[in-house]
């Protein structure tokens, strides 16, 4: 099946713009989607097994960043963006990006496949189980090294496993830097942006190291796939956002935990 058919566009198109409405709702950078889209999509447009999971990776990637702008402007006019813990989170978040493509380029892809479902389910089953527990929400601001921290580990899992890095950094700006849960989607939403275009620049270099290439790519990145979603996504972006401030906080972190359930559960086992 060719790339340009009339199925696999509509199908692209449709998981598109859910990934944009769970990035402005979670502020996840909807990678938990567009992966294992990809993971489906690119054998059947005939993409050699060598390069699917890290073009599907890639190409996540590069949609996630105007995705993931789009839902930060939402949240800034909401007020859930506050842009001095955002400065350090993007440092960090650049350093792990650079990183973590680093590390993926020579990882297996099928290792990176079950790593990817694996931790998502740790994740989600912390959120779910320890949820009563969480440590009560801070009113000053986080220390500067917690935040680099934080956004070192969403940087480094955003461009290691191609989702953006908000599956690791919210769960952490919830647990570790103690923000409300509104605060950290926003935030995670701006830190996403900037981790998202390192691990892209990342992915485009060790890409062309390869001597095979898949049509319409740069690297790992297919410009025609991320093209055609990431409009979509960007405005569906703002409808999760606007969802976001009418559902309350336990309801968005159980929202959060079943979704990174289904999908770890998903890759980890191959169904």
């Amino acid at each position: 099946m060719e790339l340009l058919s009339v199925p696999i566009i509509l199908l692209t198109l449709l998981f598109g713009s859910l990934a944009g409405l769970l990035a402005g709702l979670l502020g996840i950078g909807g990678g938990v989607i567009l992966v294992p889209l990809f993971l489906w999509l690119f054998p059947l447009a005939g993409v050699s097994d060598s390069l699917v999971v890290h073009m599907a990776f890639g190409t996540s990637l590069a949609i996630i960043i105007p995705t993931s702008l789009s839902s930060t402007l939402g949240h800034r006019k909401r007020g859930n963006v506050d842009w001095h813990m955002v400065a350090h989170l993007a440092l960090g978040g650049i350093i792990g990006a650079l990183f973590g493509s680093t590390a993926a380029a020579y990882v297996p892809g099928q290792s990176l496949k079950a790593v990817f479902g694996l931790l998502q389910i740790v994740i989600a089953l912390k959120l779910l189980f320890f949820h009563p527990y969480l440590p009560p929400e801070r009113t000053d601001q986080p220390p500067g090294r917690q935040l680099l921290l934080v956004g070192l580990a969403g940087g480094c899992f955003s461009a290691f496993f191609g989702v953006g890095g908000g599956v690791v950094a919210v769960p952490l700006m919830l647990i570790v830097l103690q923000l409300p849960i509104h605060l950290a989607v926003g935030n995670s939403s701006a830190l996403i942006v900037v981790s998202s275009f390192a691990a892209t620049i990342g992915y485009i270099f060790y890409g062309l190291q390869q001597p095979e290439t898949a049509p319409f790519s740069l690297g790992y990145v297919n410009i025609l796939v991320a093209a055609v979603v990431a409009p979509l996504s960007m405005i569906f972006a703002r409808f999760g956002v606007r969802l976001a401030s009418k559902i309350s906080q336990e309801r968005m972190i159980k929202v959060f935990a079943v979704l990174l359930i289904i999908i770890g559960v998903k890759i980890l086992f191959d169904l």
